[in-house]
């Protein structure tokens, strides 16, 4: 048996919203966070944007 489609669009969805978030409100486009549906690529995704300094943290700094 395999599940429906309507799921995995659900769960799909599911997904990309909270990490369109947090790569937007970290000063990038929120289209990297389409990243995570990439095998390897959204794990190296995930330490980039973890140790980079963000673009949001630039412009506060002096």
């Amino acid at each position: 048996m395999h599940p429906h489609p309507i799921f995995g669009l659900f769960a799909a969805i599911l997904a990309v919203i909270p990490a369109w978030k947090i790569v937007s409100k970290a000063g990038y486009n929120g289209a990297w966070s389409l990243l995570i549906f990439v095998p390897l690529v959204n794990i190296i995704m995930m330490y980039v944007f973890a140790f980079s300094q963000w673009p949001t943290e630039r412009s506060r700094t002096p």
